[in-house]
Order: C-alpha cells, then structure tokens, then sequence
C-alpha cells in the first residue's frame, strides 16, 4: 500500500510518484516527440494511479496542456491530480518575458483551464518569478483564483528562499517546485527547512538530473553527445565534471542489483523516503519509462543504504 503525500495545508492527497510531462508535447524544448506517444503516456499514467500529472505552458507553448487535455475528455477528471503553471508571455516576435502580474496570472489560469478542457486546476504554479511584482500581491491574485473555485493549491516555482517567504507572507503557498536531485542537493541548505517548518510541500524537478542519475552511462565507455545537444549547457556535463559524476552513479550498481532494482528505481526510492521531499515529478517519453518509474515502489530501501547514497551525493 503507497502512503499518499498530503500537499501543504490542503486537502489534496496525491499518489508520491507522478508525471512531468515537458516531454509531452514539449516541442520547444525537445527533439522527436511524437504527440500520440506522448498521448499514450498521460493514459498509461492514469491507468496505473500516477495521479499527480504536471505541466505548464511553457512546454510547447500550451501543446503539452493540450494533449493532456485531449486524454481527459476520454477519462474521470477525478483520477487526476493536475498541476499546470505560467509566467512567459510570448510577444508577436517571438520574444519571452517573465510576468507574475495578476492580471497575467488570472488569464494565465483561465487560458490553461481551456487548453486542458476542464473547469479547475488542482495545483497551479507561478513557474519563474519576475522582477517586478511584488511576490506577496502575484500569489494574492491566485488566492482570489483559489476562492473563485479554479484552483485548489497554490505553487511557485524555480523561488529562492527569500522570494518563497515573501510570496508566503499571507500563508497562502502550498507548495515549491525547484530543481533538485542527488548531485544539486542546495535546497536541503535553509528551503527545506523553512517549508517543512511552514507545513510547505516540497516538488523537485529533473530528479533524474537530465538522465545523469538513470544508470544510462558508465565511466568504462564515456558518451559523446552531438554538439547541438542540449546536455552541453548542462553543468554536470562539463568536460571537468562528468567523468567524475559519472563514476559516483556508478557505485549505486551494486546497490540497485542487491535491490532487485534499476539505479532509476533505486534513485527514486531514496527521494520517497527522504522525509522532506513531496511528490516526486519524474519525466517519462514513453509509456515503458513511466511503468519502469512507478516499479520504485517495489524498492524497500534500507536506513543503511539510504545513508550510503546519501554520502556518495553529499
């Protein structure tokens, strides 16, 4: 039996492991996506109770809301734990700006609401903060969305600890959303602390740390990557840096096989039971990842080896 993580003061439970989906549909962002396997993967997460499902305009400019929209017409709304968020607004030319104003916010949430073919979201995020609106007043526009009915749980995301307690000052945010994994542990410094203290759920994104911590490459045969990848913007994947990184994945090895466990499975495993981290949002571009995703459940991570990982990371 999966214990449900309750997120922030509300009263949303939600299955610990769920979708991010900026595979699905995510054109701008990645290469060779196919819109009706990324369609297949948002159905094998519903069928499976990955519940949590989250997304944000910014992954194909609202394409990835509107695949995940087609799916639910097909499905009970109800199964779905749906988190969507914004603050790029794209202009005529194609430039992006940050905008957390409420009245960006407001139509933000309404225009997501129609791309996803429903009448409420359950978690909506403000996805960058701007540098402009006062924190505190672009959350208040959302607390009026949250008592108008249209979303159920306040987020931000990518918020440094001091913009966290700021939009915080009313007590309205439920959750934060930063990028965190085994290698880019800075949350744990003082953010953690402060959300687990404020009753806060804490979401990490690239869990996987962009593929480093699935196992995918050993320290015996070094991958190469073209030289339009995206991983060469990607600090762990410095020349200087990813040998080395590389080789501490590798000695979760003989972990995950005593596990009976992929490193992937075994990775996430040890954020379901570190006791600051919320619902876990891995990435999936195919239906067999997410079902791989969800066999960490199955993972019965002992304190020792829990400690170990977390040495070889720290």
């Amino acid at each position: 039996m999966v214990e449900k993580e309750i997120i922030g003061r509300t009263e949303i439970k939600v299955n610990p492991i769920g979708l991010g989906t900026n595979k699905i549909g995510g054109y701008n962002l990645f290469s060779n996506l196919d819109d009706e396997t990324g369609k297949k993967v948002v159905q094998t997460a519903i069928d499976h109770d990955v519940e949590l499902i989250d997304t944000a305009f910014m992954y194909g400019l609202g394409h990835s809301e509107e695949l995940i929209g087609e799916v639910l017409q097909q499905n009970d709304r109800h199964k779905v734990i749906l988190a969507s968020k914004a603050a790029h607004q794209v202009a005529d030319d194609g430039s992006v700006t940050l905008n957390n104003t409420p009245e960006f916010l407001t139509r933000s949430v309404d225009e997501s609401l129609k791309r996803l073919k429903t009448d409420y979201l359950d978690i909506f995020y403000i996805h960058f903060p701007d540098k402009e609106t006062p924190k505190a007043e672009a959350v208040g526009a959302l607390q009026k969305l949250r008592e108008a009915g249209k979303i159920r749980a306040i987020g931000v995301s990518n918020f440094s600890l001091e913009q966290v307690k700021e939009s915080n000052s009313d007590g309205y945010v439920d959750l934060v959303e930063n990028q965190y994994n085994l290698f880019q542990r800075g949350a744990e410094s003082e953010l953690m602390t402060y959300l687990d203290a404020h009753n806060i759920s804490f979401v990490p994104y690239e869990p996987f740390a962009a593929a480093l911590l699935t196992g995918r490459y050993s320290a015996d045969d070094m991958p190469t990557f073209e030289k339009d990848d995206h991983r060469h913007e990607i600090d762990l994947y410095a020349p200087d840096q990813l040998k080395a990184n590389i080789q501490k994945v590798d000695r979760l090895r003989p972990i995950a096989e005593a596990n009976h466990s992929t490193i992937a499975q075994l990775v996430l495993a040890w954020y379901l039971k570190n006791p600051l981290i919320g619902p876990v949002i891995p990435g999936a571009r195919t239906p067999e990842q997410l079902l791989s995703n969800i066999q960490a459940y199955d993972v019965s991570l002992s304190d020792a080896d829990y400690k170990t990982i977390d040495e070889i990371f720290a």
